[in-house]
């Protein structure tokens, strides 16, 4: 009875906001990587290559940076609930783009629509901060990835059977129409969210036409207002996050024609679809994505409690350092060291993304959380941008191992500002 007592304390959290944004991530997290484990080969099948990758993921940041001001400025105005819930529709129908694309040109298109309905985020990560009380927030961040992570376990497994069934482009298809019933599905789910400001203005559609202005302005002033820690945290992150802009959609390429885990010899022009080794390479990359799922579910539990009793600092330092052994291990290595290094940079961004965003509310008042995130996810994606780009452009044009070298020497400046410059508060001083 002592131990049922204990267990419903510790999740007591679990209600409200929070579950229903925990029930509505279980359907996208699922949805969105069951095409993700395969998206580079799909858009090489389509005509692309990693400087294709580079252009969608400029095109992809530009959008998602414009909208983050007035996403941030409206959810602190006008409240966070109608924000999320109405515009997840629109990243739900983004993807029937990908779903029908004859070639990459649709899906940047696609990408485009679908960032530019990510004006909710703003809203979307300040109501889960506001839905969190401050001594649960590393548990509750860490239980949020826990549950992406089981939820996304299936995927590779779902995106492997229907590459080997249907092809590698019907295969990405089908899955992009999965996608969208899902998110349809995470979108109505998000219908039942309450507002978590206490006071909010009437939504006026005139005055969102013209709050852009304003909303740059005060996402500007507002880092005269709050801890100069969330500064150092912002130049830290921002940092991470271009080394990991500049990788991100070159693993599946650098594995599958340089390593050459299924054989497949490095082209001059990208194998085609129904090449056998090809096939081999998909098959053997699902079942790494698999362990790298595993990983994180296995060690999401631990990292939250760690996070709650010895802080989110140190948590934030170890994920940097992890990221130069497991960079290492992959570009160096073999199909076998994958499994070492794939996990190794998941339990890096789990670390990472947990530390950050408690240490971020622990910083910053919940009346300003919104214009905050939207500020700091503006320049951070302007950055990603020109880190998406500049890595397929050096992966085609010069070395296929100098992004990944570049990204290690990225983070040395990011470990040192998160050492020196942040200063995180003592748990009677976090914000609530």
């Amino acid at each position: 009875m002592q131990f049922m007592e204990n267990l419903r304390e510790q999740f007591s959290f679990i209600k409200g906001n929070y579950l229903v944004l925990i029930i509505s991530w279980i359907l996208m997290d699922f949805a969105g990587e069951l095409p993700g484990t395969y998206y580079a080969d799909y858009v090489i099948q389509l005509g692309g290559s990693a400087t294709v990758l580079g252009v969608i993921s400029l095109v992809s940041m530009l959008c998602l940076a414009s909208v983050q001001f007035p996403g941030g400025y409206l959810a602190d105005k006008y409240g966070r609930r109608w924000l999320v819930s109405t515009l997840t529709f629109g990243v739900a129908l983004s993807y029937v783009f990908y779903a029908f694309a004859p070639s990459w040109h649709l899906i940047m298109i696609g990408a485009a629509i679908q960032n530019l309905c990510l004006l909710y985020q703003p809203a979307l990560m300040s109501m889960m901060a506001d839905s969190l009380p401050p001594e649960k927030r590393g548990m509750g961040f860490s239980i949020l990835n826990l549950i992406m992570s089981v939820s996304t376990t299936p995927a590779p497994i779902a995106a492997l059977f229907l590459v080997s069934t249907f092809g590698s482009e019907t295969g990405m298809r089908i899955a992009y129409i999965i996608v969208t019933i899902f998110f349809i599905a995470a979108a109505t789910v998000r219908l039942k969210l309450t507002e978590s400001m206490k006071e909010t203005s009437k939504v006026s559609l005139l005055d969102i036409v013209h709050s852009y202005p304003e909303s740059l302005k005060q996402g500007i002033r507002v880092w005269t207002t709050v801890p100069k820690s969330t500064l150092f945290l912002f130049f830290s992150t921002v940092i991470m996050r271009i080394s990991f802009a500049m990788i991100g959609g070159l693993f599946l390429i650098y594995a599958f024609y340089v390593l050459q885990i299924g054989g497949t010899p490095q082209p001059l022009l990208y194998s085609s679809e129904l090449d056998p080794a090809l096939q081999h390479a998909r098959t053997l990359w699902g079942l790494v994505m698999v362990a790298l799922f595993l990983t994180m579910i296995i060690m999401s539990f631990p990292i939250g409690k760690m996070l709650d009793k010895v802080g989110r600092k140190i948590p934030l330092l170890i994920s940097g350092l992890l990221v130069v052994p497991s960079v290492l291990l992959f570009i160096y290595g073999n199909y076998s060291t994958l499994f070492i290094a794939m996990p190794l940079l998941g339990l890096s961004q789990l670390l990472g993304f947990s530390a950050y965003q408690s240490l971020f509310a622990d910083l910053v008042p919940q009346a300003q959380r919104g214009k905050v995130t939207g500020s700091m996810h503006f320049f951070t994606y302007i950055f990603m941008a020109l880190g998406g780009l500049l890595g397929g452009l050096l992966y085609d044009n010069i070395s296929p191992q100098v992004p990944f070298l570049i990204m290690l020497i990225l983070i040395i400046p990011s470990v040192l500002i998160t050492a020196y410059g942040i200063k995180e508060p003592k748990p009677e001083d976090r914000e609530t």
